[in-house]
């Protein structure tokens, strides 16, 4: 086993298990002389920084006041059942019964309002009557006996043609409320003085959010979580494929330094476009005519929508379609007995087409000839045409968006700063959340103007780039023009490869070669240009890819230190995932796929800054990086972590996760990283391999790798601090990043024989939040790159704060928020809040300054660039072609393929 270097020598390994047992993960004893792992807890906000320009801005907080800060929200547990003792799980016919319920029992209940989350909690303010708890509740239904208004047998036309007609019959459901807890409205006053009690803070809150939700459930809005959108075309974006982006409103209840507040924001989700069916397939499949429509795509696409009808105005959900074209679609129909009762009805075979046509007068045009739709039961079909039926609105879209679709929806959902303050602000105005009678009872108001909060824009670090040059970067981006690479790398045994017919690799391969020379890389004239045949286009994906490969092998004399593959397209590739699989993990060649559309300075700069960092090169670096000018780091060996999880794509829950942890390495720097990746559960946030010990003693997880790369390209300096950046997780989630993921990370470092545990920084940070910072005073920009706040936005007690390091060039810009859980290194506001900002000035891919520190956005991109790997059928097999699994609990998870020894040191996630 290894060690770092120097340290105890780590402990035996465990004895061999016998060839007919199951091995087992076992832990390393820990060594008598290492200490005991601490638990940890959250810190408290130890000041705020001073440095930076003063700047004045306005948020999207709306503060709140409480003139009853004794009132107690009491909760009570709601059980629904139906006449067949069925459990009620539609939250629709929940939130419909109760509105029955008050309404029905009104006296009862005092005439105290409810709130009710839609599923099982229902909160007042102060107690119900304890003298009945059961309830019986009468709801109407609209119905007709087949529930379609189409025929499935068993009526005569006249009798099918009145069912078919609106009906209501009431149906019983029995309701059940239940005493459940307490949750005074006090707790809040507690946290703005940063007293926390349990969760009682958080109960409050999700009280009040609950309400907001509630009013805004009235109005007939879909919910989502914490946001809600309306039933109103002026805010629907069509972005293609049927898929409606729909602009609504996110609201939540904050406690903030400044007391509470109402953070309110434009927030958008995706729906299936409504309107005629037909319309709607066609466009979800790039169609022309129905005629064309896949049948067997559209069943799958269609099934569990509602849908409503037109000739009857009724709504009904679609299981499935029918075998048949409409007009060749036969069902069994009673005709109606005219000869007296004594006499069976007969049954006639009829379509579908000719029932709507003769029996309701109603003429079928090109659905005579399409399938029809199933609104029936599995074993009873109800068939209704589809030139009769319309989506209906607000049904949402979940699968992930095509990169023309995301496109689309950013073009245009985008505000402007000034636009999306006139929106929120009308919102909160429109909204009238303090006349709701549950908040109204607490003495709750909201104030309809935007917060005023004191702002500090931090000075942009200094940029070393060729010829050791200083460059300063201005309104967050700097440039290239006239200057060379820091450390350029030089390319000679190098090739192109071309996927794209449209592209001349001749003329990409000479202006590469001269914008090359521009910047300092010198770069020979590539080995050979491999033109994909038309034949091989038609291969699969997979196919393609090892043809290609074939090509090259033939071609080249030796393995290639540099290939350039160029793309048909520049996003969701289907040849991207397999290429990089082969040059990567199979053959270890560094490679840059491009699909360019025209071909300038600037685009083959940005390609060559990845280029040359992919091959070992440095693009800049900051100057206070060759001067002890970063506190606490220069003196100390230092390792920065960046820490990410990318999940499968919506719809797609069978998808491994996975988790990408990039280390900082050749301290004293910290502009360069390198990348370990693993797979693990489908929707598992927290890492899971940090520490992987194996059956034989040794240690097979992320951090182990990072750290003997840290050790070897450091010159042999171990870590004694680490900085840990962790991305993707929420507020809930604080304390589990805290006592099990740093816990895995102690344990991987003391695996290694080192019996000190290093000092620890850790710090969350969120993109996924919805605080915009503006300018006062009518500015129409978004705030100056380098903004931070520290004060009464953030957290009462916790350290937290938000930074705009970048420049936003379109729409809003959303700051990034930082939380730090832990500081045993002891940076002071300022120097934290420095380091910070720098580190957003080192991603060696771009110019500008990124809205998230440099070590998440390398690990969020190696996570989705190694999830890649499992687009295609070859993603679970190994170069040997041996499939390989790893389990989780009980969940069998396919491990990614390992990166070749030639590039696991490079930065080939760039």
């Amino acid at each position: 086993m290894e060690t770092i270097s120097g340290g105890s020598p780590p402990p035996s390994p465990p004895p061999s298990v016998p060839a007919n047992v199951k091995p087992k993960l076992v832990e390393v004893p820990r060594h008598p002389e290492r200490p005991a792992i601490p638990k940890y807890s959250m810190i408290s906000r130890r000041g705020v920084g001073t440095s930076g320009r003063h700047i004045s801005l306005l948020t999207n907080h709306f503060k709140v006041s409480v003139n009853v800060p004794d009132a107690v929200f009491y909760q009570y547990s709601v059980s629904i059942t139906s006449e067949d003792n069925k459990a009620v799980e539609s939250k629709g016919i929940g939130r419909k019964l109760i509105d029955r319920l008050y309404q029905t029992y009104s006296s009862e209940f005092s005439g105290k309002r409810f709130a009710y989350d839609g599923e099982k909690n229902l909160y007042t303010v102060g107690p119900l009557p304890q003298n009945k708890s059961e309830f019986t509740v009468f709801l109407e239904e609209s119905f007709s006996k087949h529930e379609s208004g189409s025929p499935d047998g068993g009526e005569s036309p006249s009798t099918a043609i009145k069912r078919s007609k609106r009906s209501y019959r009431s149906k019983t459901y029995k309701v059940e409320i239940s005493y459940a807890a307490k949750i005074p409205l006090k707790s809040i006053a507690l946290a703005l003085k940063g007293i926390e009690i349990d969760n009682s803070t958080q109960d409050a809150l999700r009280v009040l959010d609950i309400i907001s939700r509630q009013h805004a459930a009235n109005r007939g809005c879909l919910l989502v979580r914490q946001s809600f959108f309306h039933d109103d075309s002026r805010n629907f974006n069509d972005v293609g494929g049927g898929v409606t982006g729909v602009k609504g409103f996110h609201s939540s209840f904050r406690t903030t330094q400044g007391g509470l507040s109402l953070n309110m924001d434009v927030s958008t989700t995706m729906i299936l476009t409504p309107g005629p069916v037909i319309d709607f397939l066609i466009a979800n499949q790039n169609v022309r005519e129905p005629r064309n429509v896949d049948w067997m795509k559209a069943k799958r696409m269609l099934k569990n929508l509602r849908v409503k009808t037109k000739h009857n105005n009724m709504e009904f959900k679609i299981i499935g379609l029918s075998e048949k074209p409409c007009n060749q679609q036969y069902f069994p129909m009673k005709l109606k007995n005219r000869d007296g009762a004594g006499v069976e009805a007969q049954i006639v075979e009829i379509t579908v087409y000719e029932y709507f046509s003769k029996h309701c007068g109603i003429k079928l045009g090109y659905s005579a000839y399409l399938p029809c739709l199933d609104v029936g039961k599995p074993k009873r079909p109800n068939y209704l045409p589809l030139e009769l039926c319309s989506l209906i609105s607000l049904q949402r879209y979940k699968k992930a968006l095509s990169s023309m679709q995301r496109a689309s929806l950013v073009e245009k959902s985008r505000q402007k700063p000034q636009e999306r303050i006139k929106t929120v602000t009308e919102a909160v105005r429109s909204y009238c959340y303090d006349e709701d009678p549950v908040l109204s009872s607490c003495g709750i108001s909201i104030e309809k103007q935007l917060t005023h909060v004191d702002g500090r824009i931090l000075e942009p670090p200094k940029v070393k780039v060729g010829n050791n040059e200083d460059c300063i970067p201005r309104n967050g981006r700097w440039n290239f023009n006239n200057k060379t690479l820091l450390n350029p790398t030089s390319i000679s045994k190098w090739a192109i490869v071309n996927f794209s017919a449209r592209c001349d690799i001749s003329h990409i391969s000479r202006e590469l070669i001269n914008c090359g020379r521009r910047k300092g890389i010198n770069i020979e004239r590539p080995h050979t240009l491999i033109e994909e045949d038309q034949q091989s286009r038609r291969g699969s994906p997979f196919a393609r890819v090892e043809r290609m490969f074939e090509l090259i092998r033939e071609k080249l004399p030796g393995p290639p230190e540099f290939i350039l593959c160029v793309l048909a397209e520049r996003k969701n590739s289907d040849i991207y995932g397999p290429w990089k699989k082969r040059s990567l993990s199979d053959f270890g060649i560094v490679t840059q796929c491009m699909s360019p559309t025209k071909i300038n300075d600037q685009y083959l700069t940005n390609v060559l800054l990845k280029i040359n960092s992919k091959l070992g090169g440095i693009n800049s670096l900051l100057v206070i990086e060759h001067s002890p000018h970063i506190p606490l780091i220069m003196d100390t060996p230092t390792m920065i972590l960046g820490m990410d999880v990318s999940h499968g794509s919506p719809g797609r829950s069978d998808m491994p996760s996975v988790a990408a942890v990039v280390g900082s390495r050749c301290w004293p720097l910290i502009s360069r990283y390198r990348a370990s990746v693993r797979t693990q559960s489908p929707k598992l946030e927290m890492i899971d391999a940090l520490y992987k010990p194996l059956a034989n003693g040794n240690d097979d997880g992320i951090i182990r790798e990072l750290l003997v790369d840290f050790f070897q390209t450091s010159k042999g300096h171990k870590p004694k601090q680490i900085i840990v950046f962790r991305d993707g997780v929420s507020e809930s989630q604080f304390n589990q990043v805290l006592n099990i993921e740093l816990e895995q990370i102690i344990k991987a470092y003391q695996h290694l024989g080192e019996v000190d545990i290093p000092k620890f920084t850790v710090i969350v940070a969120q993109k996924n939040h919805h605080t915009k910072l503006f300018q006062a005073g009518g500015g129409t920009e978004n705030v100056p790159p380098g903004t931070v706040v520290d004060t009464k936005i953030v957290h009462p007690r916790n350290y937290d704060f938000y930074m705009c390091a970048h420049a936003g060039m379109i729409g809003t810009s959303r700051p990034a928020h930082y939380h730090v859980l832990l500081d045993e290194i002891g940076f002071s506001p300022d120097d934290l809040l420095n380091l910070v900002h720098s580190l957003s000035y080192v991603y060696q891919r771009s110019t500008t300054a990124t809205s998230i520190v440099a070590p998440i956005c390398y690990a969020h991109l190696a996570a989705a660039q190694m999830g890649q790997f499992m687009k295609f059928e070859d993603f679970s097999e190994t170069s040997s072609g041996q499939r390989s699994m790893t389990s989780v609990g009980s969940i069998p998870v396919p491990e990614l393929p390992r990166l070749h020894e030639n590039v696991e040191g490079s930065m080939f996630f760039c």
